[in-house]
């Protein structure tokens, strides 16, 4: 286990914002992540998770425990199951996983961040979800201080969500993800936004090119991280698409005056898009207030414009959050996690 103290936590974030974490601990193996938990049980401090740094917010006055980067490496070939250390770049797994023609994971693509905070969050996008190729998850049992491999149907996925960050926040620490893909797979190309790029096409794509078309979309849209690139200093998406049973469906869309755009969920209920709720109450591209705001590229975005502070863009997100339960009705629900 390699231990620091009083780093900063700005630099380990793609918001670039945070003060310095007490005390930073990088384990490249299983046993060194026991020991970052038990070196924070006996100073009787806090304990976080940091991965890729993607999805998080970290305050101002930084963190007064133990911040544990899982950096174990590894990927394994079974077949068609590819067993993915937590510590592995997201996109590079799915980069050589679409290399080898095996699909399931290729609309996931630029997506920043690493393997261990997939799971996490059921990263999602243009038309795919994590857990639709998950297998299982190795993880750390904080109870018991023992390993263990969960099954995907005991994580509990959903829009956004498992156990890791709902019933069982703060529980596990993920040391490795098991996923089966699809073996000479064509790419799931349902997504609008990806299907226009194929227009008239007769011949179907590859998974390369549905995963470079991704890519390229993420990249129009502020949210493929780029060196020196302003819009880039976000954690990308920063609000959950609601998802609302039909008659506040119809309610939301009477309000707007029009029928509001929705995507299929559960049955009796739609998912509308946050960016949508965004714009009609006020808030658009290139919104600013100080150092914090909206990308120009991607209403979702909450950016550091530079030079702002937590306190900042949790301003911003309260603002738009009140404005959106006033106008529609509906509380938008952040998907950044509090490092704090």
């Amino acid at each position: 286990m390699l231990l620091r103290e009083q780093v900063p936590l700005a630099p380990l974030t793609t918001f670039g914002i945070g003060g310095p974490a007490r005390w930073l601990a990088e384990t490249d193996n299983e046993d060194s992540v026991v020991e970052a938990v038990s070196f924070a049980r006996e100073r009787k401090v806090p304990l976080f998770v940091l991965g890729g740094g993607s999805n998080v917010l970290a305050a101002d006055e930084g963190f007064p425990g133990v911040v544990l980067r899982v950096a174990l490496r590894g990927i394994q070939q079974e077949g068609n199951k590819f067993r993915v250390a937590a510590g592995e770049e997201w996109d590079h797994f799915v980069s050589q996983a679409v290399a080898l023609g095996f699909g399931g994971i290729e609309c996931l693509a630029g997506i920043p961040g690493t393997v261990g905070g997939t799971p996490v969050q059921n990263v999602g996008a243009y038309g795919q979800e994590v857990s639709d190729a998950i297998v299982s998850v190795r993880v750390l049992d904080l109870k018991s201080l023992a390993f263990s491999d969960l099954p995907a149907a005991a994580c509990s996925f959903g829009y956004r969500r498992s156990i890791f960050n709902t019933s069982h926040q703060q529980r596990f620490i993920v040391t490795r993800v098991e996923y089966r893909l699809r073996a000479g797979a064509l790419p799931i190309v349902s997504y609008p936004d990806l299907k226009h790029c194929f227009d008239g096409r007769e011949k179907p794509p590859s998974l390369e090119e549905a995963a470079a078309a991704v890519r390229e979309i993420r990249r129009g849209k502020g949210m493929l991280i780029v060196p020196g690139e302003p819009d880039c200093r976000s954690a990308g998406s920063f609000f959950k698409n609601p998802v609302v049973a039909e008659p506040r469906y119809e309610e939301v869309s009477t309000v707007a005056g029009y029928p509001a755009p929705r995507f299929t969920a559960a049955r009796g209920f739609v998912k509308i898009p946050a960016a949508w709720l965004l714009e009609e109450s006020g808030f658009h591209k290139g919104f600013a207030m100080g150092n914090a705001g909206i990308s120009r590229r991607h209403t979702l975005a909450l950016i550091n414009r530079g030079g702002a502070t937590a306190k900042d863009i949790l301003a911003l997100r309260d603002w738009i959050v009140v404005a959106v339960e006033k106008k529609f009705g509906i509380r938008l629900e952040p998907e950044p996690v509090w490092l704090g």
